[in-house]
């Protein structure tokens, strides 16, 4: 002690020195022993540093500058010492508070040097007698975030996730590393990249403390679970990855829904900024599927999977590349340009912002999540819309343009002109949506007093499908008064035309429930596309109705129901009686009548969406029917072609009794994971479908490898069949939502074999202007890696 300097001056001198002696004092030896000596040592003299800060506290806050200049030095020949983690146990804790705003706050920081001080001080999470440094660690993290200083939190984050991983493997320094460790990942919610560099290492940690078997093990690997878990739930859509730490965790406690959205709510950093995008866009190239994802612009996903899912129904990419619509500022001009960068851009994913600003429905809040469904019809029927409008101007100015000079106003017919021919090839007057989407269903209703019948024809996008009683459905005939009851217990409760006394029910209910979370005014949807209405049964009063069906109909073992089986559901003959009668205009009052629907024409893209969204009007809010549903890869579709009076009368007649089964191949599967329609996240799994392909009748052995993708956002993976049919049975609020089947034709929907030979992967070539701006983008994007 008599050795120890006097004074204020060359106490502070003394420690500064000290400071930088323990920044140079590396470990000599590797094995126990000399690293035993290492640490006593290291210990004698931080010890010797806090006496001196005990005697003249003027000291302290010096020898900490002097630290702080240490460990964000960016001159890497020399390493600071991890033994300056011995230091940090003499700070008062009182002093985090002061000591990180300041630091955060400092014009003089730059960010680069925050970064660098940031990571050094993660790496003494490896000291082994360090006291406090997790809590330093974690207050400098938020204090960073509190002052939005999300590059060098992203940055850290990246760099040092695994190494603080694999501190978990060290009991003594296990406590911090994981404190650290859960601050990172639950902070860092608006991607899923942090917690993916992890993923891999999981299992075998899990592996490692159940064969470990000490208490202390124990109880952190149901902390280490329990965070875990929160993350697989706010990055759902990973099968692959995720299985198999599902597998390693399964007898481990798992958290409850409620638990883990309060443990996020509490987290998250992001929810601070909504500049946040503007500083995450790293770069990488394309995966090794080829395929390009597309960024999340703010809860955009519904958006997402839907673009996804057309992109992959291949001959409607490819009439829509081909188009030839230059000078024109429509929305399928848009979705073509979209569509071309998809297939094109080198980039690992695109960000589709002008046409989300194009095609989002007007009442859609921005940045909230919205039903993808709702989304894809009303996508669908403006672009329907747009053509025939167009269509119509062009028509109806031809004649007019061509005695004119070109004015202002022609601009516009020309470029109409340009639209119309482009898409109107032929006399043909259906739009594109209705050669690729359209289909027709005719109702039928039989009064069941006087037997006069009423029809009626409608076209359709998209069917949407129920769910079933659990009753078998086989051989369903209007005799089976109760289970029919059943089904209209299902159905929802249409609104009614002003026409029509308000008890009839209408025929044009083609979209049971659209499962939005907006329901569209009237008039939006035109014909083409009907009305969707809202679904006025909870999903306990769903199970309330199937255990008062006919328990002798139930088969005993109820096996997943299958899209087939919801197929024939909606096209089984239903009782309309009750509150439900129909008004027959013959009897002039309200009747029990027999409805019958049947599929007339059939498209070349059946849409299926599954009605999983139940309104409960007494809590206000949408509920998820969670049940399984086995997605054959081969569909049959009933069809009964309108017949000609010629047909009947040259005995052709039993077509009017036995449909004609068309077969559709599965295209694309859009996934729902939640539990409420408000919530929750949309990704999609597609494959390509060209051609006639031959159907196998066990496609499952002889599937081409790598043929089905994942698309979830900005990442796109390869998976597999299994893992499409698989995926309720393993994330139970994973469900698929919205099914694309294409139509098995003999011959391909579309003439690939162009004379020109420029077509790539079977895709028609762009449009010189469309070509132009994607190899100007690749290029600016290979330089910006390149730097």
């Amino acid at each position: 002690p008599q050795c120890l300097p006097r004074g204020r001056k060359l106490s502070l001198a003394f420690c500064q020195q000290l400071v930088r002696s323990i920044a140079h004092f590396q470990s000599q030896g590797s094995r126990e022993a000399e690293l035993r000596l290492y640490v006593s040592q290291v210990t004698q003299v931080s010890g010797l540093l806090r006496s001196v800060w005990k005697a003249e506290p003027d000291t302290l806050l010096p020898s900490l500058q002097e630290l702080f200049a240490v460990i964000s030095a960016d001159d890497t020949s020399c390493e600071p010492s991890v033994a300056l983690a011995s230091l940090v146990q003499h700070i008062p804790l009182q002093m985090i508070t002061v000591l990180i705003r300041s630091l955060t706050t400092d014009p003089n920081v730059k960010d680069a040097s925050m970064t660098q001080a940031l990571c050094r001080m993660i790496d003494w999470l490896s000291w082994p007698l360090a006291q406090h440094v997790e809590t330093w660690v974690i207050a400098l993290l938020k204090g960073l975030a509190a002052v939005q200083k999300f590059t060098i939190l992203i940055d850290v984050t990246l760099l040092k996730i695994e190494l603080v991983f694999n501190r978990l493997w060290f009991p003594l320094v296990r406590p911090g590393a994981l404190a650290v460790l859960s601050h990172m990942l639950l902070s860092f919610q608006h991607s899923p990249e942090a917690f993916h560099l992890i993923v891999p290492h999981v299992v075998s940690l899990v592996q490692s403390f159940k064969r470990d078997g000490l208490p202390s093990s124990t109880a952190f690997l149901i902390q280490l679970t329990e965070l875990i878990h929160c993350m697989m739930y706010h990055y759902s859509g990973f099968p692959e990855l995720y299985e198999p730490i599902l597998e390693a965790v399964k007898d481990m406690p798992k958290p409850t829904e409620e638990k883990i959205k309060l443990i996020l709510s509490q987290s998250a950093w992001t929810s601070q900024s909504n500049s946040l995008p503007s500083c995450l866009s790293r770069l990488s190239g394309k995966s090794e599927t080829g395929k390009t994802g597309l960024i999340n612009l703010g809860n955009t996903c519904y958006m997402n999977s839907v673009i996804q899912a057309l992109f992959m129904a291949t001959d409607f990419r490819r009439h829509v590349l081909s188009l030839n619509l230059n000078g024109c500022n429509s929305l399928m001009r848009k979705l073509q340009h979209l569509f071309a960068f998809l297939a094109h851009t080198q980039r690992e994913a695109y960000a589709p912002r002008i046409f989300f600003e194009a095609s989002r429905p007007p009442w859609f809040t921005p940045r909230s999540q919205q039903d993808c469904s709702e989304y894809l019809r009303f996508l669908l029927d403006r672009l329907h819309e747009e053509e025939r409008t167009l269509k119509a101007l062009s028509s109806a100015k031809t004649s007019e343009s061509t005695m004119n000079e070109e004015s202002q106003a022609q601009e516009g017919v020309r470029k109409a002109q340009v639209f119309a021919g482009a898409l109107c090839k032929g006399n043909e007057e259906r739009t594109l949506i209705e050669k690729m989407f359209g289909g027709k269903l005719k109702t039928t209703i039989c009064c069941l007093n006087c037997k006069s019948t009423s029809q009626k024809e409608e076209a359709f996008t998209d069917l949407s499908l129920a769910f079933c009683p659990p009753a078998s459905l086989e051989n369903i005939g209007p005799k089976c008064m109760e289970r029919l009851e059943v089904k209209d217990s299902y159905m929802v409760q249409t609104h009614t035309s002003a026409t029509t006394p308000a008890s009839e029910t209408p025929l044009n209910n083609l979209e049971v429930n659209s499962g939005c979370d907006t329901i569209m005014n009237e008039g939006t949807i035109k014909d083409f596309s009907t009305e969707p209405n809202s679904e006025n049964t909870t999903h306990s009063e769903l199970n309330k109705v199937q255990d008062n069906s006919d328990m002798s109909q139930r088969p005993v073992d109820i096996n997943t129901p299958s899209v087939t089986d919801l197929l024939n559901y909606f096209l089984a003959p239903e009782i309309l009686s009750g509150d439900n009668k129909y008004y027959c205009e013959k009897c002039a009052s309200l009747q029990n009548a027999e409805k019958t629907m049947q599929i007339i024409e059939e498209p070349e893209y059946l849409i299926l969406t599954l009605l999983r969204f139940s309104y409960d009007p007494k809590c206000h809010i949408r509920r998820k029917i969670l049940d399984d549903v086995s997605l054959p890869l081969v569909l049959e579709l009933p069809l009964r072609r309108a017949t000609s009076p010629l047909a009947v009368v040259s005995g052709g007649a039993d077509e009017v009794t036995c449909p004609q089964l068309v077969p559709y191949v599965l295209n694309s599967v859009v996934v729902h994971s939640g539990v409420s329609s408000e919530s929750g996240h949309y990704y999609s799994y597609a494959r390509n479908v060209t051609g006639p392909c031959t159907i196998v009748e066990n496609e499952l052995d002889t599937e081409m490898p790598r043929e089905w993708f994942l698309f979830n956002d900005s990442r796109v993976t390869f998976t597999s069949f299994q893992s499409v049919q698989k995926i309720t049975s393993r994330f139970p609020k994973d469900t698929a939502y919205v099914l694309f089947y294409k139509k098995q034709n003999r011959t391909s929907g579309f003439n690939t074999n162009s004379a020109n030979g420029l077509w790539v992967n079977g895709d028609p070539p762009l449009q010189k202007d469309l070509m132009d701006a994607i190899t100007k983008d690749n290029k600016l994007y290979l330089q910006v890696r390149q730097k």
